[in-house]
């Protein structure tokens, strides 16, 4: 409902204030350029969705396994942790430019920007969740003689799955996000080419078109990964009721 108010409400100032379509197009011409560019635009929206997906997917499997790895070695944790944490100052937007010099133009160092932008937070939540096991049930296992990889697969990783599902929540909606900023760095299509050229030819309509389905991307990753988690983590609603 207040998408909607916020909607209508926009749609009565441009009209009121006779504001110029290529400064800020009402929801209606943008949601028509969209319905009638589509056949134009479905290429791009192909190449961005077969990008997010496979960037999310290496990010955050390569982020589950640095996430284990530092909690199941203390040592690797204790010299590289720190240095996981300094990476994340270094904007992306600044890295990508060196990724195209060093890779080129094709699909690899678009990969590499979205890994990059999902890989740190499905590390973290991961490893906050294994640092949330109680204590108590840790000196249990102990006491009942499971061994080091049992106690992980039997205690620790149950317990990080809310937390890595947290991660890949956030991880979904970053993936969108660095395959456009990936898309800009020099792509033949896509939802970020799509962007650059609307906005060089003053087709306002066109970028707000393109805001909108990242935004719907977003929230349809978003909602993918709910589904997953009250299917996989059914022993946590449980547990909450």
């Amino acid at each position: 409902m207040v998408l909607l108010i916020l909607f209508i409400l926009w749609e009565l100032i441009t009209s009121l204030l006779d504001i110029p379509e290529w400064l800020v197009p009402s929801p209606s011409a943008i949601l028509l350029e969209g319905f009638i560019g589509f056949s134009e635009f479905a290429p791009d929206l192909l190449a961005t969705l077969y990008l997010s997906i496979l960037g999310f997917l290496v990010g955050s499997g390569l982020g589950v396994f640095t996430a284990t790895l530092l909690h199941l070695v203390p040592k690797i944790r204790e010299a590289f942790y720190p240095l996981l944490i300094a990476t994340q100052n270094i904007p992306i937007i600044v890295m990508a430019p060196l990724l195209v010099i060093w890779f080129g133009f094709g699909l690899l160092p678009k990969v590499i920007v979205i890994t990059l932008v999902c890989f740190f937070p499905v590390t973290i939540s991961v490893m906050d969740g294994f640092r949330q096991v109680p204590r108590e049930y840790s000196l249990y296992f102990r006491m009942s003689g499971a061994t080091r990889w049992g106690t992980f697969r039997k205690l620790e990783w149950p317990f990080a799955l809310p937390a890595l599902f947290s991660g890949l929540k956030l991880s979904a909606t970053y993936s969108v996000m660095g395959a456009v900023i990936s898309e800009w760095l020099g792509a033949k299509n896509g939802i970020g080419v799509y962007m650059t050229l609307a906005s060089s030819s003053f087709r306002t309509d066109r970028v707000f078109w393109a805001i909108f389905v990242v935004v719907l991307l977003s929230l349809s990753y978003v909602g993918m990964v709910m589904i997953a988690e009250k299917k996989i983590v059914s022993w946590n609603s449980d547990k909450e009721r």
